[in-house]
């Protein structure tokens, strides 16, 4: 981003809905997903039971580790609670082709299904994709209220202070009123919505007054108890049939000109409003008391229209969460499906506080419940999968969570449907230590075709003291299946000694991007006194995976050795992540830790601070920057410009979600307006938004020239393709922000991109000069921009210098070892690239490299194999693009188009496969044109 192109079964029907949160928690982490809540799982201590005072066996650091080290025999991974293919290309290339294929209707539910395929790979570019696609398909109003509520639940890190969740977004795709209205038109879900145009309306004078005029053609008297209403007999005989034969027909009303209809359960003003809806077919001069009475005297002599409009009418009303649980059951009751989507919509949104309300939790958790909404059209597979996400983020083992999951299952129509369902119910019960009821469900999952769930069986027979049957589960799902990281994972928990130790190294050499085996062989490490090659080996994953439970680990490793100051740098970054976190099996708070911990290291003023700042940032350690951050706020915690650097490191770890959050708290604490408008820019552009961002920077403008608006601005454009005007405006614009005070780091970077736009101009002599001062301000990647200027003067052994420079002061190194490669012999760009994998599985571009190196020596078995063992870890649209192209090239079409299907359902718009795509179909649909 800003300087770069994350049961026993119930035995009642009893509600109950999740304990109250302590509202002070403020969950940071990279990913709210249901996922993550599980990879996260605390690492439990050795003698986690006993009393804060008692010693721990490295008497070092007794005071610090009360509660000892972690141990082996305690850990074990999470098993994810989504659908996981054991062939997820396959998979993915049969849900494109079921998508081109199916009906409007059916679209919808494909791409839910995708959803909770593509859950497992935990990236929310791909998930949130999903949702909006399935929202652009959706044609019912149920469907749009659900997947427009679920997007906006997805991005709640993005919403700020004073805006309501029924607040609308400008857009059709999430807004609550587009929601309502019923129909199928998926191109203009994008579009901006209308509830900023104003409606002219009559004045209720004037309506009374026309009113008052028809009052003399009255020729029909209704009496409710001693009151006379006036109507008109043809138009009250228009409402609906009944009536029309009531005052027509062959009954003696026909003959009478005045009706008792005091047994009718309508008050006086409730007929009053009868007899002026015939006149004016008009609901909206009538209090919403008035407006229920008719809705009911509608239903009760079926004046379908008047209902319409009544429905209509109430659901404008619903407001807020209280309005919603009343109105809801009026809807429930009459059967007025907008008003019970009004009100279904409100509860959506309130989400997840909504969960914590017994009331709300009355409408959906029974089975009576969910009946009820099923008679109004209210209950369906979306809703309950929405609820049943939320539920188990919040609270994995509460009841409300396993009720919710039990009416999915009910909801569950379709063939993997009922394995998901079944599946999250059996992982729910895992953690509740229901484990015969787990194994139970997982069972069934497995019979519904979800193999992913035989893992879930075989743990929950482990829990049961069942290791052998385990381990033969996990052997034979090993042998009659390709083999796959997460497989031998699972099957080192039943083995012992070193096939233990055989299996996890299978797994990451599978699957690098597991954090279990990294952490069992650091703690193996540890139990063994070789803290330091526990620490090495946490390193590994921490290089390229940030995650918080790694990061805890690592910090009481270095505890143990006594390197407090090591130890004080992870768990401030663990803070930024999750602020409220507690460690020792949660039995201790980290901001008490960090208490702790300060008494052992020198105390560094704010000043101090900023030099360190300027350190870790100068040797690309994120991490470190993140843990100084965290320590100046505990001095300042009101200044934004902190909380937006710390939305900036976030983004480089992967952490979109946190990051958002700091950057919407940076926008919150802002002093100043035109503050705000650059970081509520910086929100719009992440989220898609490039046109209002650009409004925000130029309206921030206005009220002060400032750095980060100029620059914001230069972002923004330079965003798109340049054409050489272009380029020259967002040139003026990045010297007009370095004209601006603000401090190095941010012109560091402003001097890196203006290098760029040079670069692209090529200005090659403007390009260095920006690298070379922004190296003077201590921009460390501004190597890679410099080094480049020397490739394109031919100096290709200076353009190599440059990058190794990078390496040597980089912590984080293996982006400048990939860049590298580009400036050396073959061989020697084999060891860079070789170096990247090993530092960060997850670039893509070594792999890709070193396959096309393979393809061009005419070793096309390997080339792919080389493919195909990253993809089977991460499923990424290039590697999938050239996989597909090298299996055209052999004349292998059916899996070209496999690979190519499942890259376009990750990304349907990808021209350059689309355009692969086309030709291998061709040539396999006319074989004799080869």
């Amino acid at each position: 981003m800003h300087g770069l192109k994350l049961i026993e079964r119930f035995k009642s029907t009893q509600v109950h809905a999740l304990n109250q949160p302590d509202t002070t928690v403020v969950n940071t982490t990279g990913s709210s997903s249901t996922a993550g809540k599980l990879s996260n799982h605390r690492v439990k201590f050795i003698g986690s039971k006993l009393k804060y005072n008692k010693p721990c066996s490295v008497s070092a650091a007794k005071t610090l580790l009360p509660f000892g080290l972690p141990r082996t025999d305690l850990l074990e991974p999470p098993i994810e609670p989504h659908l996981k293919p054991i062939q997820l290309v396959e998979t993915l290339a049969d849900l494109y082709r079921r998508f081109e294929t199916c009906s409007k209707s059916e679209k919808s539910l494909i791409c839910i299904e995708q959803y909770s395929i593509l859950s497992s790979l935990g990236d929310p570019k791909f998930l949130r994709r999903c949702l909006r696609a399935a929202r652009q398909h959706a044609s019912d109003v149920h469907s749009k209220v659900v997947l427009s509520a679920w997007l906006r639940y997805e991005r709640k890190e993005d919403e700020l202070d004073g805006v309501s969740p029924m607040d609308c977004s400008r857009f059709i795709l999430e807004c609550p009123k587009a929601a309502l209205v019923s129909g199928y038109d998926p191109n203009s879900i994008y579009d901006h919505c209308k509830c900023y145009q104003e409606c002219t309306k009559s004045t209720d004078a004037q309506i009374s007054r026309r009113c008052l005029t028809l009052e003399e053609d009255s020729d029909i008297y209704f009496f409710v108890g001693n009151e006379e209403i006036n109507c008109v007999r043809f138009k009250i005989a228009a409402l609906s049939s009944p009536f029309k034969t009531m005052l027509y027909g062959s009954f003696m009303e026909s003959k009478s000109y005045k009706i008792d209809f005091s047994q009718n359960g309508i008050s006086v003003e409730g007929m009053k409003a009868v007899d002026l809806y015939s006149r004016t077919r008009r609901v909206d001069l009538f209090s919403p008391e008035i407006v229920l009475e008719l809705l009911s005297f509608a239903n009760r002599f079926c004046c379908e229209e008047m209902k319409s409009a009544c429905d209509m009418h109430l659901a404008s009303f619903v407001s807020c969460i209280e309005d919603a649980l009343v109105l809801i059951e009026y809807g429930l009751e009459e059967r007025a499906n907008f008003l019970v989507a009004s009100c279904l919509q409100v509860l959506l949104r309130e989400l997840p506080s909504s969960l914590y309300n017994p009331k709300a939790m009355k409408i959906f958790c029974s089975f009576e419940a969910r009946e009820r909404l099923a008679s109004a059209g209210h209950a369906s597979f979306f809703l309950y999968y929405f609820l049943s996400q939320v539920a188990m983020e919040e609270n994995m083992v509460s009841n409300a969570t396993v009720m919710l999951l039990e009416r999915l299952r009910e909801c569950a129509t379709e063939k993997w449907q009922k394995a998901l369902a079944l599946h999250q119910l059996g992982c729910v019960l895992l953690e509740r230590k229901e484990y015969k009821s787990a194994q139970c469900f997982f069972e069934a999952a497995m019979e519904a075709g979800h193999v992913y769930s035989l893992v879930g069986n075989a743990r929950s027979r482990y829990k049961q003291g069942q290791q052998y049957s385990a381990y033969k589960l996990v052997s034979s799902l090993i042998s009659q299946n390709k083999a796959v990281g997460w497989m031998y994972q699972e099957r080192s928990l039943y083995n012992v000694g070193k096939d233990k130790i055989a299996d996890l190294n299978t797994a990451t050499e599978l699957d690098p991007t597991l954090p279990f085996p990294y952490k069992y062989r650091a703690v193996s490490k540890a139990e063994e006194k070789q803290i330091g090659a526990a620490i090495s080996e946490i390193d590994k994953i921490i290089g390229f995976k940030l995650a918080p439970d790694c990061l805890e680990l690592r910090a009481w490793f270095f505890i143990a050795i006594e390197d407090y100051g090591s130890a004080l740098r992870d768990i401030r970054a663990l803070l930024t992540l999750e602020p409220n976190c507690r460690m020792f099996n949660e039995q201790v708070s980290g901001d008490n830790l960090i208490e702790l911990l300060n008494h052992k290291v020198q105390q560094e003023s704010q000043a101090d601070c900023w030099m360190q700042l300027y350190d870790r940032w100068s040797s690309v350690d994120d991490i470190g920057s993140l843990a100084v951050i965290h320590q100046m706020l505990v001095n300042d915690p009101g200044k934004s410009l902190l909380r937006f650097r710390q939305s900036l490191l976030l983004l480089r770890l992967n952490c979109q979600k946190a990051a958002m959050r700091y950057l919407r708290l940076a926008r919150n604490l802002s002093s100043s307006e035109h503050e705000k408008l650059i970081y509520e820019g910086w929100i719009l552009y992440d989220t898609g938004h490039r046109e209002e961002a650009l409004a925000r920077a130029e309206k921030s403008i206005l009220i002060q020239r400032s750095f980060e608006a100029f620059f914001l601005k230069a972002y923004t454009l330079a965003e798109s393709s340049l054409d050489p005007e272009s380029s020259s405006y967002v040139i003026q614009l990045l010297e007009e922000a370095l004209r601006c005070p603000s401090y190095g780091l941010r012109k560091g970077q402003a001097l890196n991109n203006l290098g760029s736009i040079y670069l692209d101009c090529g200005k090659l002599d403007q390009a260095a000069n920006c690298y070379m001062n922004a190296l003077e301000i201590k921009h460390t990647r501004a190597h890679q921009g410099l080094a480049r200027v020397y490739l394109l003067r031919n100096q290709r052994k200076a353009a190599y210098d440059e990058m190794s420079k990078l390496i040597e002061k980089a912590q984080n190194s293996a982006s400048a070892y990939e860049k590298r490669s580009e400036y050396c012999d073959r061989e020697m760009a084999k060891n860079d690239l070789n170096m990247a994998t090993e530092l960060d599985p997850l670039r893509t571009y070594p792999y890709r490299y070193r396959a096309a190196v393979l393809m061009d020596d005419q070793k096309e078995a390997e080339a792919v194999e080389e493919l195909s063992k990253a993809i089977a870890f991460k499923p990424d649209l290039q590697m999938l693009h050239l996989r597909a192209a090298f299996y055209e090239s052999i004349g292998d079409l059916n899996s070209a188009l496999c690979d190519c299907e499942a890259a376009l359902c990750l990304e349907p718009n990808r021209i350059d496969t689309l355009d692969l795509y086309n030709r291998a179909r061709g040539r396999a649909i006319h074989p004799q044109e080869m």
